[in-house]
């Protein structure tokens, strides 16, 4: 990413939720089971301190069955934040927080991509339409074992994007490790024709405001 981009990525970042960011009020350790850095950043943008754990599974080896897709979704995401908690003591009431996102289009979920065919394949999928994205969110109390699962939804509707650019943006390998193949903001900085209703910050891996509200109900009952 070139400064020029970094700039509008930075201003997209800003500008995708008309909301100031969230100051939350006192709340209780909170570690995130991911490697994403944007969740982190989502996080930071918000000032809510947090620690980060790699949950260390690899969901890709995953089927969901018959599982409805939201159900599928919020499963993925208590699935690393109970690898996590399992891993801690939980005497000083921390939270562990995980979240996992999806795309929809046409009835086919689509996760990270497995190789630059298979990105290329997605991207075209979602061009000139518009599909849904799943965040399932996941809070564990590793003390007591207690959880609290939603999923949030969002619809992004993306235009014609072409093929030299298609060729480009598979070419660069920004669409590693990205669900449905592409990051929102990213995106929007490099100029794609991009519409989200519901919370952008949710397609880009963790709707915040939601979380704080759950965590701040979820840890007065864990107390």
């Amino acid at each position: 990413m070139n400064h020029a981009q970094r700039r509008r990525y930075t201003h997209a970042m800003a500008g995708a939720s008309t909301n100031a960011p969230v100051r939350p009020a006192t709340l209780p350790r909170l570690i995130l089971a991911s490697s994403s850095p944007r969740r982190r950043e989502l996080l930071a943008r918000h000032g809510v301190e947090h620690e980060a754990v790699d949950p260390a599974i690899d969901d890709a080896l995953l089927r969901p069955g018959s599982v409805p897709p939201h159900a599928w979704v919020a499963s993925l995401a208590y699935l690393k934040a109970a690898s996590v908690a399992a891993s801690l003591d939980g005497a000083d009431g921390a939270v562990v927080l995980a979240a996992d996102t999806l795309c929809l289009k046409d009835g086919e979920l689509l996760g990270q991509p497995r190789d630059e065919a298979d990105a290329e394949r997605i991207v075209r999928t979602l061009q000139d339409g518009t599909h849904r994205v799943l965040t399932g969110v996941a809070l564990v109390c590793p003390r007591t074992g207690r959880r609290d699962l939603f999923t949030d939804r969002a619809t992004v509707s993306l235009g014609f994007i072409g093929d030299d650019r298609i060729a480009g943006y598979i070419a660069s390998g920004a669409w590693r490790g990205k669900a449905g193949a592409y990051n929102y903001a990213e995106r929007l900085a490099d100029g794609w024709p991009l519409a989200c209703n519901g919370d952008p910050e949710s397609v880009m891996g963790l709707p915040v405001r939601r979380v704080l509200q759950r965590l701040e109900t979820f840890a007065r009952s864990a107390a």
